[in-house]
């Protein structure tokens, strides 16, 4: 959860930002700390060469986190959550709950506590158990494509 709101701050997002506001922060971002500005200098251009690799991984998350990327792809993730099984999940001490389905599709659910998946590995029917308490309830993104 801290990498969630340290992008967030480093692109000032608020609730109010959108798809465009974000890509416009990026493109200055990556004007500032782009790697071929710093080619006569070793050490800015490895300082620029991890500051631009952050900025791109920050990026591609807000993206895929933000409210206009939820809303355009609610059809699939209804249908996902609610028509095709679960094939496998894991958890991470960063409170990030990845949900395999059998169709190929991935999804990372953020803030999910130790004891909810706790809970979930001992659900006799977890499929029922993220439907119920982890589908509707966390923020999330799709980390993979349908095959």
């Amino acid at each position: 959860m801290r990498n969630i709101a340290q992008y967030k701050k480093e692109f000032g997002v608020t609730p109010e930002t959108t798809l465009k506001d974000l890509k416009s922060t990026y493109r200055s971002l990556m004007k500032e700390w782009h790697p071929d500005k710093f080619s006569n200098d070793a050490e800015k251009l490895a300082e620029a060469e991890v500051n631009s690799k952050r900025i791109i991984d920050a990026y591609h998350f807000l993206v895929s986190v933000a409210p206009e990327t939820i809303e355009a792809s609610k059809e699939e993730y209804t249908t996902t959550i609610s028509s095709v099984d679960v094939s496998d999940f894991t958890w991470s001490k960063k409170q990030i709950l990845e949900v395999k389905f059998s169709n190929g599709a991935s999804y990372e659910y953020f803030g999910v506590k130790e004891g909810i998946y706790a809970k979930l590995c001992n659900s006799s029917t977890q499929t029922r158990f993220l439907k119920r308490h982890v589908f509707n309830t966390f923020k999330y993104r799709k980390t993979e494509k349908k095959a």
